[in-house]
C-alpha cells in the first residue's frame, strides 16, 4: 500500500512515517499543500494523511480540490484544532476521517487501516481466527487446534492485539501504545520477554510456528505456511 503523507511538522514526519513503513506501507512526503496536491494528482497512491496547517496551500484546500477534479483518494485530515466547526468543514468538503493532534500513532495507523478496507468491512465478531487458532473473545479463551491455551490478561491483550493485525509487522512502540496504553519507551524489556512467553505458550515444540520476530523491526502473527 502507498501513502501520501503531507506534513510539514519534521518531528511528526519523522516518528509517523517511521512508523508507517515498520507496519508495511510505502510512504512518500510533501512538506507544503502545493506539492502535496502536485504529488496526489501525478502519482497513485492508495490513501492519503493530510495535515490542516500547511505551507502554501493549507490541507482543507488541497482536499477541496482533488475532490473537484474527482479525485477520490481516501483522505485521513490531521489538525492541532479541536474545534468542532473545523472538524465538520473538513468532511463536508471530502476528508474521508479526521484526527486531532496530539494523537497515538495506534490509533492514527487504525484509521487508516479502516479506510482502506471501508466498504468491504465485515459484522463485528466475537471471535478471532488465525489459522488453527481461535480466541473467544467473550469467553477469552484460547485454542490452537485441540489444545486450551491458558493465557494471563496481558498475554491475552497482546494475542488479540497482534490477530486483529495478523501478517502485519509490528513493533515495539505499537505495542506499548496499544497492550500497555504508554506513548514512550519505559526503556525496559518488556514486550520482548511478554511476546517470549505468549510464543512459549502458541508455539509448543511440536506446533509450526506462528509469532515471529522481525529483526529490527517487531513482531508479526501469522498461520504456518
Amino acid at each position: 500500500m502507498r501513502l501520501l503523507f503531507i506534513e510539514d511538522d519534521s518531528t511528526i514526519v519523522s516518528f509517523v512515517g517511521q512508523g508507517l513503513r515498520q507496519a508495511g506501507f510505502t510512504v512518500a512526503h510533501a512538506a507544503d499543500g502545493s506539492s502535496g496536491l502536485s504529488l496526489a494528482l501525478t502519482e497513485p497512491f492508495d490513501a492519503a494523511i493530510v495535515d490542516i496547517m500547511l505551507p502554501v496551500m493549507d490541507g482543507l484546500t488541497v482536499v477541496q480540490a482533488l475532490r473537484q477534479r474527482r479525485v477520490c483518494l481516501p483522505v485521513l485530515i490531521l489538525s492541532a484544532r479541536r474545534a468542532l466547526d473545523e472538524r465538520v468543514q473538513g468532511l463536508q468538503i471530502g476528508a474521508d476521517d479526521y484526527l486531532t493532534k496530539p494523537f497515538a500513532f495506534t490509533e492514527l495507523l487504525a484509521r487508516m487501516r479502516a479506510l482502506l478496507r471501508r466498504g468491504t468491512a465485515q459484522p463485528a465478531s466475537t471471535t478471532l481466527t488465525v489459522g488453527e487458532l481461535h480466541i473467544d473473545l467473550l469467553a477469552r479463551s484460547v485454542r490452537r487446534g485441540d489444545r486450551r491455551i491458558d493465557l494471563q490478561p496481558r498475554e491475552f491483550s497482546l494475542l488479540e492485539y497482534m490477530a486483529r493485525n495478523a501478517g502485519w509487522v509490528l513493533s515495539k512502540t505499537m505495542i506499548l501504545e496499544r497492550v500497555w496504553d504508554l506513548h514512550f519507551d519505559p526503556g525496559t524489556n518488556v514486550v520482548e520477554s511478554r511476546v517470549c512467553r505468549l510464543r512459549d505458550k502458541i508455539d509448543q515444540p511440536a506446533d509450526a510456528p506462528m509469532i515471529h520476530t522481525v529483526r529490527g523491526v517487531g513482531y508479526v502473527l501469522r498461520p504456518p505456511a
